[in-house]
């Protein structure tokens, strides 16, 4: 039966490679059950109630996308979408996590209906490329300093606003080891590397603790009350609902919220996907990626029910590549990873207490340098596309807001192409974000 419906022998395959690799890409994605918790708690969100969306949404936002697109891809709340929805949308903007979590559940609704009309080709063709990269990499840049802020690593300071804070203190020393740590397993190529430097740090920061370094502060791991819990914090379940009161007070603040959550949403997807389908090979001569429609509409629907659940947009994980590269050919591989997602609902005490601050910066700011890597197909030769992209990156991370670095980038690169006599080359819609954006930097919202 299984054989039939995923096309296991067709695609070269069996049911012990497909589970092998649905546990590898498992691995590889589990730092969010994590990472996620403590960064939405940044916002007012109560940390066991956004493990347990995370976990549970995760896994069925998989098994979707297994069954509906039959793709071998893991899917949960995407890094760079949690910065988004705490930084900028509650911090930055003044709301509340419920109004937060409609605006995700608003932009999801609208992402399924982009998906299923087929407009996603139009939009996507619109947006200049070289603002694609700049976006994304000036996000895997803010999330390193994230994840570098949150260890103790950079402090505020009066006179230099930031600066390099104590090494000597435990959740800053034990930071900097899991980053070395990490990175020399992922340097090495080690399946999963990312889980097991998180480990190996939690671990490593219990003996810190049990040596009496760091004792009591709350960025070290400490030992869990219990390590596995059958009770469920469902406090951010359904929390949506009453966050529209909010949300459509301020009109344009909306307009700008779904903006940035559909534009980020929507090409995180889109570079996610497509590499990953042609790593399974599913892109054909004319470079269409047979079934990828399928795979959009399963990533959508995820963001619904992530939304419904209590957590930030899920998105396709190019961590699925891992299990890609042992052999996952078909959506069983997506199930198996969002069988082990649910599973892990029940080790909710153990991870929220092994996986702080200090242990999580390894993840944050090696998925930081692996979303910079895009830069290397920035046009350097373009001073248009380089004055737009350093004004994303840096704009991105002195003003700590991810919407404002898309708003510095996309009205930058308007007034170089006037300058350039580029202006006739740019798409309409992009002339409407630039004015939008215009108003927001200048007047608010």
């Amino acid at each position: 039966m299984l054989n039939e419906f995923f096309k296991l022998s067709e695609n070269n395959t069996d049911v012990k490679t497909e589970v092998i690799a649905g546990l590898t890409t498992f691995l590889a994605m589990s730092y969010i059950l994590g990472v996620n918790p403590g960064m939405l708690a940044e916002g007012g969100m109560p940390a066991t109630g956004v493990f347990f969306a995370t976990a549970l949404a995760s896994g069925i936002a998989c098994i979707i996308m297994g069954l509906v697109s039959k793709y071998p891809v893991g899917l949960a709340p995407g890094m760079g979408m949690n910065a988004l929805f705490t930084y900028t949308i509650i911090l930055g903007m003044g709301n509340t996590w419920e109004a937060a979590l409609a605006a995700v559940f608003i932009s999801s609704i609208i992402f399924l209906l982009i998906t299923v009309s087929g407009l996603r080709e139009a939009i996507l063709n619109a947006i200049p490329h070289n603002l694609k990269l700049a976006i994304g990499a000036g996000i895997g840049f803010f999330l390193a300093f994230i994840g570098l802020k949150g260890a103790g690593i950079i402090v505020a300071d009066p006179s230099t606003m930031v600066t390099l804070g104590s090494l000597f203190s435990a959740p800053a020393l034990l930071a900097l080891i899991g980053i070395a740590v990490t990175l020399i397993l992922y340097v090495r190529k080690v399946p999963a590397a990312v889980f097991i430097g998180l480990v190996i740090t939690a671990i490593l920061g219990l003996i810190f603790t049990a040596a009496g370094f760091g004792v009591g502060d709350i960025a070290m791991p400490s030992v869990p009350t219990e390590f596995v819990s059958t009770t469920i914090d469902t406090s951010v379940f359904g929390a949506f609902a009453s966050g529209f009161s909010q949300l459509f007070t301020n009109i344009p603040n909306l307009i700008l919220i779904l903006f940035s959550l559909l534009f980020v949403t929507f090409f995180d997807t889109t570079g996610t996907l497509i590499p990953l389908a042609n790593q399974c090979g599913f892109i054909d001569e004319e470079g269409n990626a047979d079934g990828i429609d399928k795979a959009f509409l399963g990533d959508a629907i995820g963001g619904i029910i992530g939304a419904i659940l209590g957590t930030s947009t899920l998105t396709a994980y190019v961590e699925s590549a891992t299990g890609i590269g042992l052999g996952g050919r078909t959506g069983l591989t997506a199930i198996v990873t969002g069988i082990l997602f649910l599973i892990s609902i029940i080790f909710a005490p153990t991870v929220l207490a092994l996986f702080t601050s200090s242990v999580t910066a390894a993840a944050l700011v090696i998925v930081g340098i692996l979303m910079m890597i895009q830069l290397k197909d920035v046009d350097w030769d373009d001073l248009v596309v380089v004055a737009s992209v350093f004004m994303t990156i840096i704009m991105m991370l002195l003003t700590y807001s991810i919407s404002l670095g898309i708003a510095f980038g996309f009205v930058t690169y308007a007034i170089t192409s006037i300058a350039a006599g580029k202006a006739k080359e740019l798409n309409w819609l992009v002339w409407i974000m630039v004015l939008v954006f215009i108003i927001y930097l200048f007047f608010g919202l």
